[in-house]
């Protein structure tokens, strides 16, 4: 049966391991906390006069460096100069040289969020009128590449190692103390200890390359390293480090004198390793909660508590599931895992799962904020399908009781038929060793005799009694192969504990899944923080729009030599009243160059008002600019532009747009 059934599991594990690796794959680059809520000079915008400085606000502080802000010229060359300096609150800025050409530019920024994930991004702006650059401009991403995802792996694997090791030690403290001397165990424990310390020192060293350039040569940095020990994440990886050493003392303890100690003194143990236990594994959670979601944002004097209380439930919960599951599959028969043991993890579970269940509603309220941020955000997504996850998971949990139960009655009849099998042996046995004995003191008695042959018959009898003590070892030895041989396949046999391996391999499974999508959530951008981003881009935009965003490029040709061209018209503030215009002209290529005349005219056909012309002062090579613009009413006027590129070549251009 066994033999059977560890290829299944195998299976299993593995597809589940598979299934894992796809969900950490899809998680795609790392969505930071922190999001860009305005600027200035604002992402289009075409500015009169050089800037002095770049200004950047976000939705929340964040770590800035050297280089952290960067200004490119059209060609490619740095123009900001000194070090990013914090304006007020979540606004940053750089400075820029004096006297920058006209132009476009582009800004880039990375930053580290409060909740240690990196923001990338960046955007253009243009002086005096756009031209082509050869910055690009596509959307920037942080934390991805190798780099990106072997620091998500590390961040899984950390997870993963607190979570065997609290919840293995907590199983054999509080469900099966027996264990304490259970192999299987012991290996799962230490286990989760190295994953943990060996995935704490791969993000220690793999810091400063993810919020930084990104690349696989700067991973031993020690410069890197350096900085990273000055930040909140590297403080609280140290920390983590420290936290281990004791861990390491706990396990100790543990599975070593711990089950060779007499009763009183064991109960005395028990209380000790349950004190220091419970504040190494909550001082290892709070190094998760320091750097994270839980110390940003909203109440995060009661954010943090309460992430510490939910990260130890969900190891209780699903390190002891993965310890129980050990011991149910590969613990010895001579020391099974019995019911009682799976009626106190049941009880453990229950409670871990009332603590998730309390924590998890109020650390979803204060990252999403919204019901409609269950289904407009990626994490409110997410949250869904963990919700799901849990659901399924409390579900199985609920067969396995019933397996459980079903197990404790079978185990109350079998106490009183195994005394009297082993009674039965032990008269069989007694049997066996009397006729063995009868035969030997025949043969004695046989050998001996008169005579100078009775010395070496005396020999002879030693010897033949040496050989019968190393053959009646052997036998034993035999015997009690056989018997636990026979006691496990008994054991394999009972319906009762095969259903409820079965449902813990199940829960295990889901609890591998359910692992995968609490750490994608962990390093995506919270629900309420994402639309408090849209929110402020949005009002932004309407606030641009409403003070003169008004953009508009036509494309013209006049038939003529080099009459082909785009022309740009810019209204500001694009409202009823006075208004400041501004002409752009350039070549296809973009570079800007001068026509013999521009004219504009604004129509709304719906009130019959206009043509109201107008024609712009010249003022620099390709640009054209009138004060005083008098648009009377609101609507969607018409704005044709008249460009003649020669004394008989002349074209007009149109498109319609909302002012006012």
């Amino acid at each position: 049966m066994t033999q059977t059934i560890a290829p299944r599991v195998r299976t299993l594990v593995l597809l589940l391991l598979a299934a894992t690796g796809l969900l950490l794959a899809g998680a795609g680059p790392v969505s930071a906390h922190a999001a860009l809520t305005g600027s200035d000079p604002r992402q289009g915008a075409v500015v009169e006069k050089a800037p002095t400085q770049i200004s950047l606000t976000f939705s929340e502080k964040v770590a800035v460096s050297d280089d952290s802000l960067r200004v490119l010229d059209p060609k490619g060359e740095r123009v900001d100069k000194g070090d990013p300096a914090n304006l007020s609150g979540t606004a940053y800025a750089v400075k820029l040289d004096p006297g920058l050409p006209d132009g476009t530019y582009t800004v880039s920024y990375q930053v580290v969020s409060a909740d240690s994930h990196p923001v990338a991004g960046a955007y253009t702006f243009s002086i005096g009128a756009p031209s082509q650059t050869s910055v690009s401009v596509s959307d920037q991403t942080a934390g991805g590449g190798v780099v990106g995802t072997l620091y998500g792996f590390g961040r899984y694997v950390s997870y993963a190692g607190y979570i065997v090791m609290i919840g293995g030690a907590a199983f054999v403290l509080a469900c099966w103390q027996r264990g304490a001397g259970v192999r299987v165990l012991q290996r799962l424990t230490v286990s989760g200890w190295l994953a943990l310390t060996s995935a704490t020192l791969g993000l220690l060293l793999l810091r400063g390359s993810y919020t930084g350039s990104g690349k696989a040569g700067d991973i031993f940095d020690l410069d890197l390293l350096g900085q990273v020990l000055q930040t909140k994440t590297g403080a609280a990886l140290v920390s983590r480090l420290l936290l281990l050493a004791a861990a390491a003392l706990f396990i100790a303890v543990l599975f070593g004198a711990y089950e060779k100690r007499e009763d009183e003194e064991k109960r005395d143990l028990t209380f000790g390793l349950a004190i220091g236990g419970t504040v190494v594994a909550a001082g290892l959670a709070a190094s998760w909660a320091m750097s994270e979601h839980a110390s940003t944002g909203l109440q995060t004097g009661i954010a943090m508590p309460v992430d510490v209380v939910h990260l130890m439930a969900v190891a209780s919960w699903l390190g002891g599931l993965a310890a129980l599951l050990v011991a149910l599959y590969w613990a010895p028969a001579d020391t099974a895992v019995d019911a009682p043991a799976v009626r106190r993890f049941s009880r453990v579970a229950f409670g871990s799962v009332l603590a998730l269940v309390a924590t998890g509603i109020y650390q979803s309220w204060r990252q999403l904020g919204s019901w409609s941020a269950f289904t407009d955000t990626r994490y409110g997504q997410l949250l869904l399908v963990k919700i799901g996850l849990v659901v399924l998971l409390v579900g199985i949990a609920g067969i396995s009781r019933r397996w459980t139960a079903r197990l404790a009655e079978a185990v109350v009849v079998k106490p009183r038929e195994e005394e009297g099998a082993s009674e039965g042996e032990k008269e069989h046995a007694a049997a066996r060793a009397g006729a063995g004995a009868s035969e030997s003191t025949a043969d004695a008695g046989a050998g001996a005799g008169p005579g100078s042959g009775s010395g070496k018959q005396g020999a002879a009898a030693s010897d033949q009694e040496g050989g019968d003590s190393e053959r009646a070892a052997q036998l034993a030895r035999q015997q009690a192969a056989r018997d636990t041989a026979r006691q496990k396949q008994q054991r394999d046999a009972d319906p009762n504990r095969f259903g409820l391996r079965r449902s813990v391999l199940a829960e295990a499974g889901v609890a591998v899944v359910l692992l995968a999508v609490t750490t994608m959530l962990t390093s995506t951008e919270p629900g309420r923080t994402e639309e408090q981003a849209k929110a402020a881009t949005a009002a932004s935009s309407a606030d641009a729009s409403a003070a003169g965003a008004l953009t508009l490029d036509m494309s013209f040709d006049t038939g003529g030599e080099d009459g082909k061209g785009v022309v740009r018209v810019d209204l500001d503030p694009a409202r009823v009243g006075g208004n400041e215009m501004h002409v752009y002209v350039q070549r296809p290529n973009g570079r800007a160059f001068d026509i013999p005349e521009v004219k504009v005219a604004f129509t709304l056909e719906s009130q019959d008002i206009g043509p109201l012309p107008v024609v712009p002062d010249h003022i620099s090579t390709g640009h054209w600019s009138a004060n005083g613009v008098q648009i009377p009413v609101a609507g969607e006027w018409k704005i044709a532009v008249t460009v003649r590129t020669s004394d008989v070549d002349q074209t007009t251009v149109s498109k319609n747009a909302q002012i006012g």
